[in-house]
C-alpha cells in the first residue's frame, strides 16, 4: 500500500486567526455577564454591611485560580516539551490499519499545540482549585494548637485541620499533571519509529514520584480510618503498616530514578523494573506481611495489643465531639415507693411540655392561620419572664407561604413581588396550659398581635424573613404592602427598614432586573422608583450560609420575642472537620465530621434581615482563623445584647451529635469497650398502641428543671438511654442553657445493677392497663384516632416522672383535642383530663376510684325485698350511676368512672335480687 502524500506541518493560520477571534468574543461575553454577578453579589453583601467579606473570598477565588492556572500550564508546557521528540528523530509519517492510513502530525504541529493545551488544562485546574479557596485561606490564617499533639507521628492539631489538607490537594494537583504528562508522553512516542520511550521514561518517573508524595501523606490518614473496633492507628499500622509504607516510598524513589535514567538509555525493560520494584515492596510490606501479623500476632492477643490504641481512641473521640469536660454524676433512682412531693418542684411541674408540638401544629394552623396562604412551619420552646418567673413557652411564626398564595388564585408577579411580601407576628403559649375547650392559652396570638401579658409586647410583627420565605419582593414601592386581613378589608402597610439593595438608577434597575429574572417586569414598573429597595436571600438558613459558607448551620432555627418588640431568629453555627486524629466519624446529613464546636450564634433580624454572627467559643482554633479572615464579620459575644443572651439554648445539632457519640464513648475501660458490653442507644417511645407501628427515637427535649440536689431552675435539653437492645433505663444526658452554664453537659449514670423501666417499658404498662387500654380501643374505633404525644422523663429528685398526653383526633377534624394526661414512675401508673388531676392521683397511689370502690363495698346492704320504696331508691342509684358514668367517660376520668360502672353493676344485681324476693 502507497502512503498518502505526507506533509511536513499543518498550516492553519488563517483559521488559527479565526479562532482566536472567535475565542476573544466568547471571553467577552462571558466577562461581561460575569461581571453583572459579581456587581449585584456585591451590592447584596454591601446592604449587610458584609461588601469586605465578598471581596476578600472573591480575591481569595481569584488569586487561588490565577496561581494554580498559572503553575499548571507552565508545568505542562515544559513536561510537553520534554516529552516530544527531540529533532532528529526518525519520524512516523502514518499508521496502518489494515487498508486505511492515518496521517500523524509532525513533532513541530505537536509544539505548537503545547502550549494552548496546556493554556486549557492550567485553566481547568485553576477553576477546580479556586472552588477550594476556603482550605488555602485558612492555611495562611491558621492558629496553632502546640498542646496537643497526635500520640503516633506527634504532629500538632493544627497540622490536620490546616495543613494536611493543603497537602493533600497539592498531592493530588501533582499525580494529575504527572498522569497527562504520561499519557502525552504515550501519544507521542507514537510518531517515534525508533521506539525509545524517552518521553514515556520521563512520564513514568514524574508519576512515581507523585505517588511517593501521596504515600507519604496516606500514612497520617491512618489516623482517620475507621476500622471495626475502632477508628485510627492500630497496632499492626504503627509497627508494620507505617514501616512498610516507608519502604514503598524509598521503593517508589528508586523506581523513579530509574525510569528518569531510562531517558538516555530508552529501554522498555527498564521501565518494566521502575514499575515492578514498588509494586512488590508494597505487596510485601504493605500487604503479606501486615495480613500475617494481623493473623497470627494480634488476632490471638488483640486486647493486649490494642490497649493503648482503643485509649487513644476515646480520648480523642471525646475531645474532639467536647466530651472530654461532661460532668458525669452517678444516679440511683427510686424503684419502689416511687413518688415525690409536689410542693418541692412546683417551678418543674408547672412547666411540664404537655402540648406535643405536631398537635399543637395542627391545632394553630386551624385557628390561628386566619387565611390560607399563611402557615406555621414549626414550634419552639424557650423561656420567658412572666410575672418575673421564667415560664416555659412555645412559639410559632406566622409565615406567609408563596405556594399557599399560588393555589388560592393569587398568583401574579405584581401580588408575589409587591404586596404579598412578608409574614405577621407570632403565637406564644405556656407548654402545660389548656383553655377549657382544649385549646392553647395564648399569650401572644391573632391578628392584630394581643398579648395578654405586659411584658411581651409585640412593636414589629412583620416577618420579612424567615423559614419558608425564599422568594425576593420589592419594597418602599408606589404599591401598599398587604400586613394583615382586617375585617371586611386589609390592612396595609409599608416596609419601612434600611436593609435592602436600593434600586437606584434605571441602568442600575436594569442590572438589578437581569439579575433576578425580571428584566420583563421592573424597567416598565410604574410602582418601582429609584428609593425601593429589594430583599432578597430572604430564607434565613440561604442567609446565613452565604454569608458564611464555611460554617454547618443548625436545620432548626428558633424564634425569639425580644424586649424591644422585635422578632430576632437565633441559628447555631458549626465549625466542623473531618480530619481530627483518632476520632470517630459521624455523618451529619450529607457531611461526614469527627470534630465539631458550636463556635458561633447567628441572629436575622425578621423584619429587615440584619445578620450579626456572634463568636461563642474563643478556644475553637477553627473560629479564630475565620476571625482573622473576615474580621468584619464576627462579634463577640459580649456584643450580644442581653434580651438576645438570655434565650441562647443548647444547640440541638451538635445535642444530638454529642448524644450519639457518648453512648459508645461514656466508656473509658478499653477492656469494656473492647467487648461492646456497655453500649447505649438513645431511647425509644412508641406512637401506636399495643405495639402498633415502629418506634422512634425520642428526640431532645426541652424542660425548666432543677438537678436532683441543685437549688437553681435551668433551661436543659434533655435525652434518656437505654442499653443497646434493651429497652430498659440506663442513663440520661442534659445540655444547659442558662447563664455561665450554657454549653456544658451533665450526665447522670444508673447502676448496672438497678433495672429501671425505660419509655417503652412505661408505655407497654399503660397499653395493659385494663380501663386505659380499652378506652384507647374504643376510641380508635369511633372514627376517631389516638394520638400519643412525646413521652417525657423528668427527673424529680431521685424519682424518675414519666409524662405522655393523649389525644383525639376525628377524621373529620384535623384539630386534635387532649384526652388524658398520663403519669406514671416505676411502680406508679395515673390517669386524668388534665393534669393536676393526675398528679394527685399519682401521689396518693392510684385512681381515687379504688378506695371509693373499697369504701362501696365495705357498706352493708340496706335493701329490704318487702318495701318497694327500696326498689325506686335502687332505680335511683342506677341512674345515678349510669349518668356518672357518661359525664366521667365524657370528661376522660376513667378511673372514676369505672368505680361508678362498677356501682352500677351492684346496683342492678341487687335489684334482681329485691324483685325475686318479692316475688
Amino acid at each position: 500500500m502507497q502512503p498518502p502524500d505526507y506533509h511536513p506541518s499543518l498550516k492553519f493560520r488563517p483559521a488559527r486567526g479565526f479562532v482566536v477571534r472567535l475565542a476573544v468574543l466568547i471571553f467577552l461575553i462571558i466577562a461581561a455577564f460575569q461581571s453583572i454577578s459579581f456587581y449585584f453579589a456585591s451590592l447584596w453583601y454591601g446592604s449587610l454591611g458584609f461588601e469586605s467579606v465578598y471581596w476578600y473570598r472573591l480575591r481569595a477565588e481569584a488569586i487561588l485560580f490565577l496561581s494554580v492556572a498559572t503553575v499548571s500550564a507552565i508545568v505542562l508546557w515544559v513536561i510537553f516539551r520534554l516529552v516530544t521528540p527531540p529533532p532528529g528523530h526518525s519520524p512516523r509519517p502514518f499508521l496502518q490499519f489494515g487498508q486505511q492510513a492515518i496521517v500523524i502530525p509532525t513533532t513541530d504541529t505537536l509544539k505548537q499545540l503545547a502550549m494552548p493545551v496546556s493554556i486549557v488544562v492550567g485553566a481547568f485546574f485553576g477553576i477546580a482549585f479556586s472552588s477550594d479557596w476556603n482550605t488555602f485561606a485558612l492555611f495562611l490564617n491558621r492558629t496553632a494548637t502546640p498542646s496537643i499533639v497526635d500520640p503516633i507521628f506527634g504532629r500538632p492539631i493544627s497540622f490536620y485541620l490546616f495543613t494536611l489538607p493543603v497537602l493533600e490537594s497539592a498531592a493530588g494537583w501533582l499525580l494529575a499533571i504527572s498522569v497527562i504528562g504520561l499519557i502525552a508522553a504515550i501519544v507521542l512516542s507514537i510518531t517515534d519509529m525508533t521506539a525509545s520511550f524517552k518521553g514515556v521514561s520521563l512520564g513514568i518517573g514524574l508519576v512515581l514520584l507523585a505517588v511517593a508524595f501521596q504515600t507519604f501523606l496516606s500514612r497520617y490518614t491512618l489516623l482517620v480510618q475507621d476500622n471495626s473496633l475502632f477508628t485510627g492507628v492500630r497496632y499492626v499500622d504503627e509497627n508494620i503498616v507505617i514501616p512498610g509504607l516507608s519502604f514503598v516510598i524509598a521503593a517508589l524513589l528508586v523506581g523513579a530514578f530509574v525510569a528518569t535514567a531510562n531517558i538516555r538509555i530508552g529501554r522498555i525493560r527498564n521501565l518494566g523494573i521502575a514499575i515492578a520494584v514498588p509494586a512488590v515492596t508494597y505487596i510485601v510490606a504493605g500487604v503479606l506481611v501486615p495480613f500475617y501479623v494481623t493473623t497470627f500476632v494480634v488476632g490471638p492477643n488483640e486486647l493486649v495489643r490494642e490497649k493503648p490504641y482503643i485509649n487513644n481512641n476515646i480520648e480523642f473521640t471525646r475531645r474532639a465531639y467536647a466530651l472530654d469536660h461532661i460532668e458525669e454524676v452517678p444516679f440511683e433512682p427510686r424503684v419502689t415507693n416511687a413518688v415525690f412531693d409536689p410542693a418541692a418542684h412546683p417551678e418543674t411541674l408547672e412547666n411540664v411540655r404537655l402540648w406535643d408540638w405536631r398537635a399543637l401544629q395542627s391545632t394553630l394552623r386551624q385557628i390561628q392561620e386566619i387565611r390560607t396562604y399563611y402557615d406555621f412551619q414549626d414550634i419552639d420552646v424557650d423561656r420567658y419572664l412572666i410575672n418575673g418567673k421564667p415560664q416555659a413557652m412555645m412559639l410559632a411564626a406566622r409565615e406567609l407561604s408563596l405556594s399557599k398564595l399560588s393555589s388560592s388564585g393569587s398568583q401574579n408577579w405584581v401580588n408575589e413581588r409587591l404586596i404579598y411580601t412578608h409574614g405577621y407576628g407570632v403565637t406564644m403559649s405556656p407548654v402545660s396550659r389548656f383553655t377549657k375547650e382544649g385549646l392553647p392559652e395564648f399569650i401572644l396570638s391573632n391578628m392584630p398581635v394581643e398579648s395578654t401579658q405586659p411584658e411581651i409586647r409585640l412593636k414589629r410583627p412583620e416577618i420579612y424573613f424567615g423559614e419558608i420565605t425564599d422568594w425576593p419582593v420589592y419594597v418602599k414601592t408606589r404599591q401598599k404592602e398587604f400586613n394583615y386581613p382586617e375585617g371586611d378589608a386589609n390592612n396595609y402597610t409599608t416596609y419601612e427598614g434600611t436593609r435592602g439593595i436600593r434600586m437606584g438608577s434605571f441602568l442600575r434597575r436594569l442590572l438589578i432586573a437581569w439579575s433576578i429574572g425580571d428584566i420583563a417586569k421592573v424597567p416598565f414598573s410604574d410602582d418601582i422608583t429609584a428609593d425601593s429597595a429589594l430583599l432578597m436571600r430572604r430564607n434565613i438558613r440561604e442567609r446565613v450560609s452565604e454569608l458564611a459558607p464555611f460554617l454547618l448551620f443548625d436545620p432548626d432555627p428558633y424564634i425569639v420575642v425580644g424586649t424591644d418588640g422585635g422578632l430576632y431568629w437565633m441559628i447555631d453555627g458549626f465549625t466542623t472537620a473531618d480530619r481530627y486524629p483518632y476520632s470517630r466519624p459521624l455523618n451529619l446529613g450529607t457531611r461526614s465530621i469527627n470534630y465539631i464546636r458550636n463556635s458561633v450564634k447567628a441572629v436575622v433580624n425578621a423584619y429587615d434581615g440584619a445578620v450579626h454572627l456572634y463568636v461563642f467559643d474563643q478556644t475553637d482554633s477553627l473560629v479564630q482563623s475565620y476571625q482573622k479572615m473576615f474580621p468584619a464579620l464576627f462579634a463577640d459575644v459580649r456584643d450580644m445584647p442581653d434580651f438576645l443572651r438570655a434565650h441562647v439554648r443548647y444547640p440541638e445539632l451538635l445535642f444530638r451529635a454529642q448524644a450519639a457519640i457518648y453512648s459508645t464513648y461514656h466508656v473509658e475501660n478499653e477492656q469494656v469497650f473492647y467487648n461492646r458490653e456497655d453500649v447505649w442507644t438513645i431511647a425509644q417511645q412508641g406512637r401506636g398502641q399495643q405495639g402498633q407501628g415502629a418506634a422512634d427515637t425520642i428526640e431532645p427535649y426541652f424542660v425548666l428543671m432543677r438537678f436532683p440536689g441543685d437549688k437553681e431552675q435551668e433551661f436543659v435539653s434533655i435525652l434518656p438511654f437505654t442499653p443497646t437492645n434493651r429497652n430498659n433505663l440506663i442513663g440520661w444526658i442534659a445540655g444547659r442553657s442558662d447563664g455561665d452554664k450554657y454549653g456544658t453537659l451533665r450526665a447522670y449514670r444508673f447502676p448496672k445493677t438497678r433495672f429501671v423501666d425505660g419509655p417503652l417499658q412505661i408505655q407497654a404498662r399503660i397499653d395493659q392497663d385494663p380501663q386505659l387500654s380499652s378506652q384507647l380501643t374504643l376510641w380508635n374505633q369511633q372514627g376517631s384516632t389516638v394520638i400519643r404525644g412525646n413521652l417525657l422523663v423528668i427527673p424529680l429528685e431521685d424519682t424518675l416522672l414519666f409524662i405522655e398526653p393523649i389525644y383525639l383526633q376525628a377524621e373529620r377534624s384535623p384539630m386534635p383535642e387532649l384526652r388524658l394526661v398520663v403519669l406514671a414512675t416505676q411502680d406508679r401508673l395515673a390517669y386524668a383530663a388534665r393534669f393536676p388531676e393526675a398528679l394527685s392521683q399519682l401521689i396518693q397511689g392510684g385512681a381515687p376510684s379504688a378506695s371509693t370502690a373499697a369504701e362501696t363495698r365495705s357498706q352493708p346492704p340496706t335493701a329490704t325485698a318487702a318495701q318497694p320504696s327500696n326498689i325506686r331508691s335502687l332505680v335511683d342509684r342506677a341512674n345515678q350511676a349510669l349518668a356518672d358514668y357518661r359525664r366521667l367517660t365524657s370528661e376522660g376520668k376513667l378511673g372514676e368512672a369505672g368505680a361508678k360502672l362498677d356501682e352500677l353493676k351492684r346496683a342492678l344485681e341487687e335489684m334482681n335480687r329485691t324483685g325475686a324476693s318479692t316475688k
